[in-house]
Parts: C-alpha cells; structure tokens; sequence
C-alpha cells in the first residue's frame, strides 16, 4: 500500500464528478507501474526461470575437431561428403567469416569457462544448410542450442556475402567475357555468355497474409530465384525474392539482369555470325522469355534438317543453368526443401551464401578447367564522376537494340546456318 503513495491520496479524496482527474491517475498510474517493470528488467547474468543445459561445450569442440580436423581425425574420407567441399576450403571460409566478425571468435563467459568455439558456431551453421534441418537437430553433436544455431547461421551467411561475395558473385569482367565466349564458339554458340532461366524455392513459414501473393503454378508459396549460368555450372547472376505467382517474363521485367548493359558499363562485345556483326552478347532461354536479341531460343516445331540441328543443340546447351540448379540442391539441401525461416531478407540472405559457396566449390574443385576465376583482368573500379553523363537518348537507344524482335529473328537464323555448316553437312 505504500508503494505510491501519492496516488492512493489523491484516488482517496477523488471527486467522482472529475473524469479528467480519473484520467490522469489512470494514466500516472500506468506509467509507474511501466517503469518499474522495466526496472526490473534490467537485470544483469542469469534470467530468472531460465533453465540451464550444461552441454559440455569444451567436449563438444574437442571432439568436432578430433573427429574433422585433426592430422589424423577419425573422419577424414567423410569431410568432403558431409562438408559438401574440401578441408582447405572450409577453413578458408572459417577464418574469413571469424576476421569478418568477433561473434565467431571463442571467448570466455563471465566465470571464465569458455565458450562455443568458430568451429562449433560454424559447423551448425553448415549442417543446416547442406542438410537442411531444423536448428536444434545439431545440438547433441556440435553442443549448441538452437537460438544460437540460428543465430550462427544469420551471422554466418552474413558473413560470407560480405568477405567473397565480390569476388565469387560478381558480373563478368573482361577475361571473363572473353573465356565464355571462346567457350561458347567452341560448342557453336558464337556470343553466348550462359544460360538464364528462374527456380522456384518453397517457403513453408510464409506469413498467411503474403500466401495469396507468393502461391503459383506450384500450388506453394515460394520464392523465384532468376540466375545465369556458363557451361562449368559457375553461378554468375543471381536475383531472388519476386514471388511465386509471377512467371519469368515478370521476374525479367523486374530483374537487373541487362542493368550494365543499357547503362553502357558492360566490356564491349563483338562477333560475327554467317556474315553479321554483333555487339552485344546473348542468353540461351527456354520458350516463355521474349523474342530479344540478347536472347536465343529453340524453335518450338522445327522443320527441316537445318531448324530441327538447331532446336536439339539449343536444348541440349541450355540445360547447364538447369544443371547448375541441380547442384545447387544437391549441395546446399536447404535450397531444395521449403524454407522454414519468416522473413524474406533472411532467404536472401542463405539463398546469396549458397551460391557464392557453390562457385566456391567449383573452382576449388577444378570444374572449371583451370580457368581463372580470382577476378584478375577485372574492369576498373568505377569512380564518382561530376562530368555531364550520356545522353538519355543513347540510353533509350540501347534499350530498344536489347528488346529489338528483328535483330533476335536474325540472329536465330544466322545460327541455324552456323551450326549448319559447322555440324550438320
């Protein structure tokens, strides 16, 4: 009772005819009792209640690192199964993610026991994304909870796009456009950068509200992820999160897929076909996509020799971004299954880490036929200029030559009989 006791005077002498009055006390009274509560929150080691887990944290690091990371670890013909890559790597991205942020680092708690080390913290962060699941199912070998499971994982994919991303998720440089086009002039593409085409990544936890906009022809809500890739399965664009009721026309019209190109930033471009010059380089895509130069499709019922050559060696080379998706999933089960997570920045988030560890892999593993990928030969980083900038009219101009039906139209022709002549007599 004397806790406030102003407020109980003034309720004791009240008149009932102020409402005001009742008001006010009400009110006073509300922010008293506010801020005690939050006084009392500010508390400082334990939460009361809290449950406490005594996982063994030092055994669990000791026995991660016998079982992986040791000279002589009980393991090592798994690693590259169960890690999805190599040891050297893994512990490239390991020390990378650990410089990037001291949540990584192993510290002590406040009586001086140590904590989950880089290895555990990482790890789980590992298993749930080459696995696939749920957060706390890693607790009873890496001795992590699952708060902290999660919170590795947000952490850690974080990470990853911040230390490699610019390097294993950026746009073709000059070499790069250089190597993709004398591979695709060997398979008979001359011009071709890749393949585009879009994925569709369930999410299970999205919000009721949003279903009716993320549900299409998977009956699902999901995700789209729109990517372009060459022939070594190397991931080069990736745009993710228009939902899943919209088709690749839509995600194309939203997409900054030809962003470099139409601002006049993207290394020059020039070929010849059958006795055509080109200056922009192209797609191979699947029907749906429009009829654009930078585009080349197959022709839905060829007729002839020369037409049906074509369609099947379109096809064919078109599958490598398919294939690039397979093993995508395969690696990174996460990707393959509906997402569990709530937010949208978080799946774009894993969805980026996934891809840029997966480029990881492929030059790692030697996929790409020895073939730099360490971003050498990279274009001139882009300084701030104050000068007048290009005329709108050039930029209307390179938008129109992209989206032009004719040039499209007569560059399927000058393939057909470039594969013709090269392949088909």
């Amino acid at each position: 009772m004397d806790r406030y006791p102003d407020i109980l005077e003034d309720i004791l002498h009240f008149n009932e005819d102020s409402d005001d009055e009742w008001d006010m006390l009400l009110a006073e009274t509300k922010r008293e009792e506010e801020s005690r509560s939050k006084r009392m929150n500010k508390h400082r080691g334990s939460v009361p209640g809290h449950r406490i887990i005594r996982r063994g944290r030092v055994e669990g690091h000791e026995r991660l690192y016998h079982d992986y990371f040791a000279p002589n670890c009980v393991y090592d013909a798994f690693f590259r199964r169960r890690f999805r890559m190599g040891r050297p790597l893994f512990l490239r991205i390991v020390n990378g993610v650990e410089q990037y942020d001291p949540y990584f680092v192993q510290t002590t708690d406040a009586i001086g026991n140590l904590e989950l080390s880089s290895l555990q913290k990482v790890t789980a962060a590992f298993r749930i994304l080459t696995y696939g699941t749920p957060a706390d199912s890693v607790d009873e070998y890496v001795r992590i909870g699952e708060s902290t499971a999660i919170e590795s994982l947000r952490r850690f994919v974080q990470a990853v796009i911040a230390v490699f991303g610019d390097e294993y998720l950026r746009l073709p440089n000059n070499n790069d456009i250089a190597r993709l086009l004398a591979i695709g002039e060997q398979r008979g593409f001359p011009g071709m950068l890749g393949s585009i085409d879009c994925m569709h990544w369930k999410w299970k936890n999205c919000p009721t509200a949003w279903q009716g906009m993320y549900t299409g022809h998977c009956h699902e809500p999901t995700i789209i992820l729109e990517a372009v890739a060459s022939q070594d399965l190397w991931i080069w664009h990736a745009f993710l999160g228009l939902p899943g009721s919209l088709n690749d026309i839509n995600v194309l019209e939203r997409s900054p897929v030809f962003a470099t190109l139409t601002e006049g930033r993207a290394p020059p471009i020039n070929y010849r076909i059958n006795g055509h010059d080109y200056t922009m380089g192209y797609y191979l895509a699947d029907g749906i996509y429009p009829n654009w130069s930078t585009f080349v499709k197959t022709i839905p019922c060829p007729q002839g020799l020369k037409r049906k050559h074509y369609a099947a060696a379109q096809e064919s080379i078109r599958k490598d971004v398919e294939r690039a998706f397979g093993v995508l999933q395969a690696s990174f089960a996460i990707v393959r299954g509906p997402a569990r997570f709530w937010d949208e920045e978080t799946l774009a988030y894993i969805m980026k880490a996934c891809i840029i560890m997966h480029n990881m892999i492929i030059e790692d593993e030697g996929a790409t036929n020895d073939n730099d990928f360490d971003g050498s030969g990279e274009n001139p980083i882009v300084q701030v200029s104050h000068v007048h900038t290009p005329e709108f009219v050039d930029f209307i101009q390179t938008h129109h030559q992209i989206r032009s039906n004719a040039s499209h139209s007569q560059l399927q022709s000058d393939l057909i009989e470039h594969l013709w002549q090269r392949y088909g007599q």
